[in-house]
C-alpha cells in the first residue's frame, strides 16, 4: 500500500515552501512523526515529520525547489511491500516497528491520502538514489588546457588549474545532499546552486568548506582567468571573449519566499494606508544614566532599547487609538485591548517584525529579557511562525544602521510605527548655554484614518518627556 505525504497547511496564509534539504532518501525506512524534509516558508524554517511509517518509495521536488500546499511531497509504502514496487527490502521486525497507522504529529491540513498508484522511482543520479557498488568510476582524462598549462610559468599555471578545476565541480545536473541551510544560503547568494557541486562529506555532502573552496576559485586573481582563456583558445576549445563587459550584464534576481511577502506587504501599506510623518529631536542624556543608575541598583543591564519600549507602552495606554488597525470592509478602527510590540529586525533572511506579545502586561525586566530573546534570534531569522504574527505597534531601532531617521512603511495593518535613529553627541542648548548633549532623533508614522496629527505629536512628546526625564514614567506605573 502506498501512502501521499502532501505539503500541509503552514498556516498564517502561507501556501507555498521551498524545500531546503531533504533528511531521509529514497529506500529509507522511517517511523511515525520521524522528520522527513526541511522546508523554509515566507516566515520560519521548519521540519515537517511524517505522519505514516514505512519505505520511503519517491521523493518528489528538489532542493530549492518551491511547492504549494497539497502538493506530494514523498510517497511511503508498507515495509513488508514487494521489493517489485520500487523499495528495498527491509527486515520483518523493522517493519512492524513502524508500519504503524495514524500521527501524533499531524500539522493543520495535513491531508495526507490513500494512493493507489504505483510507486514512482525517482531517476538514477537524483538526490537520494543509492548508487550501484559496482558502478564504474567516469574514466580520468587530462584537459587539453592543463596540458597546455603545464608549458606556462609555474606559478601562473597553478593559480589557473586551482580555479579551472574548482569550477568544473559544478555541474548542472547534478544534485548532491545539502543540509545545512548556511550552506545552502552561502551558495545561493555566490550565484550558484550548493547541490551542483561534488561534496566532500559522507555520501557526497556538500559541506561549507567545499562551497567556500569554490567562492574562492571563483575569485581567482584576474590574470589566472585571463591566461586561462588565452591557452583555451590557444588549443581551440575556445573562441576569443567578447569585448563586452560582463560587469555590465543584467541580473534578474527572482521575488520569492520571504522578499515577496514582504514586497506584498509594504505594497499594500503604501497603497492602502494615507500616512503621515513626524519627528523629533531629543536629549537622551538622562536616559543613558538612568540605565547606568539601573546597573549600579540590580547588577542587571537595561539596553536603551528596552528602555524606550517600555516607554513605548506606556505612550501606548496612554493614547491607545494608536494600538488599532482599520478593517476596510466594515470600515471600522479596531483598537487592540492587547499590545503586541513588533521590533523590526534585519536578519540573514531580510527584514523580519517578530513580535513581543502581550508586553503592556510585562514588567521592564520581562520586557527586556524578551527583546534580548529576539535580538539573539535575529541573525538567522529563525523566528516560529506564532512569534511573526500579531503585531499592533511597530518599533524600529534604525540607527543600529548608522542613520539617524527615516520615514519609513508601517507594518501593514498596523496604524503606527516608531523609529529611533543613531544616538550620537550634538551641540545642545541647556538653560540658555551650548553643551554637548546625546541627541535621539525620534521618528514616527502613523495611519490619519485612525488618528489626527495631535493625537500622534501627543504620543511622540510622551516618549520624548520620559527619555528625557526617565523619573516621569514613575507617575503612570
Amino acid at each position: 500500500m502506498s501512502r501521499e505525504f502532501l505539503l500541509p497547511d503552514l498556516g498564517e496564509g502561507l501556501t507555498e515552501a521551498e524545500i531546503v534539504a531533504w533528511l531521509v532518501a529514497p529506500g529509507d525506512t522511517i517511523a511515525i512523526d520521524q522528520a522527513v524534509v526541511e522546508v523554509e516558508s515566507a516566515k520560519s524554517i521548519v521540519e515537517l515529520p511524517s505522519p505514516y511509517g514505512g519505505v520511503v518509495a519517491s521523493l518528489f521536488g528538489e532542493p530549492g525547489q518551491v511547492i504549494h500546499a497539497g502538493q506530494v511531497l514523498l510517497t511511503v509504502t508498507d515495509a513488508t511491500d514487494d521489493a517489485s514496487a520500487g523499495v528495498v527490502d527491509v527486515p520483518v521486525a523493522a517493519a512492524t516497528v513502524v508500519a504503524v497507522e495514524g500521527s501524533g504529529a499531524v500539522l493543520v491540513g495535513y491531508g495526507t491520502t490513500e494512493s493507489t498508484r504505483p510507486a514512482r522511482k525517482v531517476a538514477a543520479g537524483r538526490f537520494g538514489t543509492p548508487r550501484a557498488a559496482d558502478a564504474p568510476a567516469p574514466a580520468a582524462s587530462t584537459p587539453p588546457v592543463a596540458v597546455a598549462l603545464a608549458e606556462r610559468p609555474a606559478e601562473v599555471a597553478a593559480s589557473v588549474s586551482a580555479a579551472i578545476d574548482s569550477s568544473s565541480t559544478v555541474d548542472p545536473i547534478r544534485h548532491s545532499p545539502v543540509v545545512s541551510p548556511i550552506v545552502r544560503r552561502l551558495a545561493r547568494e555566490n550565484g550558484f546552486d550548493a547541490s551542483t557541486l561534488a561534496g566532500s562529506g559522507h555520501d557526497g555532502l556538500v559541506l561549507r568548506s567545499d562551497v567556500e573552496e569554490h567562492i574562492r576559485a571563483l575569485t581567482a586573481p584576474a590574470v589566472a582567468v585571463d591566461v586561462a582563456v588565452e591557452v583555451a583558445v590557444d588549443v581551440g576549445i575556445a573562441t576569443p571573449p567578447s569585448t563586452v563587459d560582463a560587469a555590465s550584464a543584467d541580473i534578474r534576481i527572482p521575488i520569492t519566499g520571504l522578499r515577496k511577502v514582504v514586497s506584498q506587504r509594504l505594497t499594500t501599506s503604501r497603497r492602502e494606508i494615507p500616512e503621515a510623518t513626524i519627528w523629533l529631536d531629543v536629549d537622551a542624556t538622562a536616559l543613558f544614566a538612568a540605565r547606568d543608575q539601573l546597573l549600579a541598583a540590580t547588577d542587571e543591564r537595561f539596553s536603551v532599547t528596552a528602555l524606550i519600549a517600555r516607554f513605548v507602552v506606556a505612550g501606548l495606554r496612554r493614547y491607545p487609538v494608536l494600538n488599532s488597525s482599520v478593517d476596510t470592509a466594515s470600515q471600522e478602527i479596531l483598537q487592540h485591548g492587547a499590545i503586541n510590540l513588533g521590533i523590526a529586525a534585519q536578519t540573514s533572511r531580510g527584514l523580519m517584525v517578530p513580535v513581543i506579545h502581550r508586553a503592556h502586561a510585562m514588567s521592564t525586566r520581562q520586557l527586556r529579557d524578551a527583546l534580548a530573546a529576539l535580538v539573539a534570534q535575529s541573525p538567522d531569522g529563525t523566528f516560529s511562525p506564532s512569534a511573526l504574527t500579531g503585531g499592533t505597534f511597530t518599533l524600529n531601532n534604525f540607527g543600529s544602521l548608522g542613520v539617524d531617521g527615516s520615514a519609513a512603511i508601517i507594518n501593514h495593518p498596523e496604524a503606527a510605527i516608531l523609529g529611533i535613529g543613531r544616538m550620537i553627541e550634538r551641540p545642545w542648548v541647556v538653560e540658555h548655554a551650548l553643551a554637548v548633549r546625546t541627541v535621539v532623533e525620534l521618528s514616527m508614522v502613523f495611519d490619519h484614518r485612525v488618528c489626527d496629527g495631535g493625537t500622534a505629536a501627543g504620543f511622540l512628546t510622551y516618549v520624548a518627556g520620559c527619555i528625557e526625564n526617565p523619573v516621569s514614567l514613575l507617575a503612570d506605573l
